[in-house]
């Protein structure tokens, strides 16, 4: 697949975040080559004139400006909210090391999401930083199902990357998001890779926009056993699936003796920060 190349000046790398964990966000690119099927970052689409699907483009961000680590200091810095910081076009460019170098001084906790195995490339540089977790998203052991879903690295090589990045030292978070109801099975997964990983997050799937009708049919075609359940939590609004599933997920994880973080309420962790911080601003 041919992906449209572009560059773009921007005036900082640094952007404030809404996300529930973090303060700042980073993405080097816009777009993500990956094209994750299910990926809520589509929506970016909107914003940047590109006519092409969405995975089928990557705007190429340069910023001259360098990074103001001293406004980084004690917040949380996630790389990335909207695009893969080590997709393909991180092997040509390296926007993603050069800013981890600026980075390494910066008084910060730095998180890093990821589905590539090109992150081992910068184990040199990770080593480096004091407070720093990298997350690899895993939701399948099915590398046929994965490979429908996008195009990223293998779970194979996203399983021996974590365990390489645990083995140096580095703290390794597997992702497993998005869960597809009854696809994914969160015990194998935990199972398989227990003994390399520090802690566990979950999140469910959740469907918007064009891609819902793209998944949704997906499972009609390929799982049609499962299109009634998917119908009642996605057009019907059902959350016993989901609230079954995160009580399941609760005991397994406590039984294992595994650390974990449950987002499947995400919507509600963000009015949550956002209550939080207009307090804060109020008690000024």
């Amino acid at each position: 697949m041919e992906i449209a190349e572009n560059i773009i000046k921007v005036k900082d790398y640094i952007t404030k975040s809404n996300l529930p964990v973090s303060d700042y966000v980073i993405n080097p690119y816009v777009g993500c080559p990956h094209g994750c099927k299910y990926c809520y970052a589509s929506f970016m689409k909107r914003f940047t004139g590109h006519k092409e699907p969405w995975g089928e483009f990557i705007d190429i961000k340069l910023c001259d400006k360098a990074i103001n680590i001293n406004k980084l200091k004690d917040k949380n810095v996630f790389m990335s909210s909207v695009t893969d910081c080590y997709n393909p076009f991180e092997e040509k460019y390296c926007l993603t090391r050069k800013i981890l170098e600026q980075l390494i001084p910066a008084e910060c906790e730095l998180s890093i999401s990821t589905k590539s195995s090109l992150i081992l490339r910068d184990i040199d540089l990770l080593k480096q930083f004091k407070n720093l977790t990298v997350a690899m998203s895993v939701n399948t052991l099915d590398e046929k199902f994965k490979n429908y879903m996008d195009n990223a690295s293998s779970i194979k090589d996203r399983l021996n990357t974590l365990k390489k990045l645990h083995k140096n030292g580095i703290y390794t978070i597997l992702f497993m998001s998005p869960i597809f109801p009854v696809i994914t099975n969160f015990k194998a997964i935990v199972k398989t890779s227990k003994p390399y990983i520090n802690e566990y997050w979950f999140e469910n799937l959740n469907l918007r926009g064009a891609y819902k009708t793209d998944i949704l049919n997906y499972i009609k075609k390929y799982h049609p056993q499962l299109s009634p359940l998917y119908e009642n939590i996605y057009i019907h609004s059902d959350k016993s699936y989901w609230e079954k599933l995160a009580k399941e997920i609760d005991e397994f994880c406590l039984s294992e003796k595994v650390n974990f973080k449950n987002y499947f309420y995400h919507e509600k962790l963000v009015a949550d920060k956002q209550q939080k911080a207009h307090k804060n601003t109020h008690n000024k």
